[in-house]
């Protein structure tokens, strides 16, 4: 039996033909993974509603926004949650095409688990034109990722994968901003619910644009919205990356992470942090695992004190 799955996503405008380009490929590639896959549109973007119409793909409206209009993530994930037809969810950023071994990878990690989220790491591609998903397309995306893609670091998360009702609310996180796809990976942890790193045997690829879009036009880790993140994820203690990962996922199968004599530290402090709840008990044992980092804060915080707030 096919697996069956609401993908869900909240896009950008599609006023601007370059992100147009890039947010159609994208969907396109979901329409196709197969008959069991539902995809949903979450937001009231200009042009969402006629991309939703092409596509034949559900299309929902009246998302909470922050004070700067931007999107929030945790009333994103409540409309999918209420509106899914299908009980397992997929989270995936607007500019992500989704290949073939995609599903696989979703099956052998629903096969294993009741309670889990699925992981990844992309490849970034400079892609600016229309694809037309031809027969063989999703081979030939492979030929053009070994010629001229990138697998990007594991800092970043482009999609989660879970069963409804598995997470509960989510704080108020901007959507696109920095901040809140690490705090999933610690949120899983923390709530003993394995997280799976599929890198090995899914090829998500990222269709790279510039921040034009964003105040300033620079990259989204800088912008006031992604301090505020994490901030409401529990502080920078809760930044976790696909290194902390506990399952791994590859063409052998699922099997536990494997711990290094050079990640040591880091598992010990994973285990410590998430048996905490954020606040000063967890800066705490951060600032034991990090003293250089720590000791640079307090410098800095000195500094302010004396200066009143300037800091060169």
């Amino acid at each position: 039996m096919a697996i069956e799955l609401s993908l869900f996503t909240s896009p950008k405008p599609f006023n601007r033909p370059l992100i147009e380009t890039i947010q159609r490929n994208a969907i396109e590639s979901w329409t196709r993974l197969g008959p069991g896959v539902e995809v949903l549109l979450i937001g009231d973007e200009v042009g969402m509603v006629e991309a939703a119409h092409d596509f034949g793909v559900r299309h929902l409206k009246g998302v909470d926004k922050n004070a700067q209009g931007t999107p929030l993530v945790s009333s994103i994930f409540s409309m999918a949650e209420q509106e899914a037809s299908h009980n397992l969810l997929t989270y995936v950023n607007a500019d992500i095409l989704l290949l073939d071994d995609f599903l696989p990878s979703v099956q052998r990690s629903a096969d294993r688990f009741d309670r889990f989220m699925m992981v990844g790491q992309r490849w970034d591609l400079e892609l600016e034109v229309e694809l037309t998903f031809e027969k063989g397309w999703a081979s030939a995306m492979r030929k053009r990722l070994e010629a001229r893609g990138a697998l990007h670091p594991p800092a970043g998360s482009d999609y989660f994968v879970f069963p409804r009702g598995q997470f509960g609310t989510l704080p108020p996180f901007a959507l696109g901003r920095a901040g809140w796809d690490n705090w999933m990976i610690f949120n899983a942890r923390r709530l003993r619910i394995p997280v799976i790193d599929a890198s090995r045997s899914t090829t998500v690829v990222h269709q790279t644009h510039d921040y034009d879009h964003l105040e300033g036009g620079g990259p989204h880790y800088r912008l006031p919205e992604s301090q505020k993140n994490v901030e409401l994820g529990g502080g920078p203690e809760t930044i976790f990356t696909l290194a902390d990962a506990n399952w791994r996922l590859n063409g052998h199968g699922l099997s536990r992470a494997t711990l290094k004599a050079s990640g040591l530290r880091r598992w010990a402090e994973v285990g410590v942090i998430t048996r905490l709840d954020p606040g000063r008990r967890l800066r705490l044992v951060h600032s034991l695992f990090h003293p250089i980092e720590a000791a640079q804060w307090f410098w800095t915080q000195a500094r302010r004190r004396v200066t009143g707030g300037a800091v060169e």
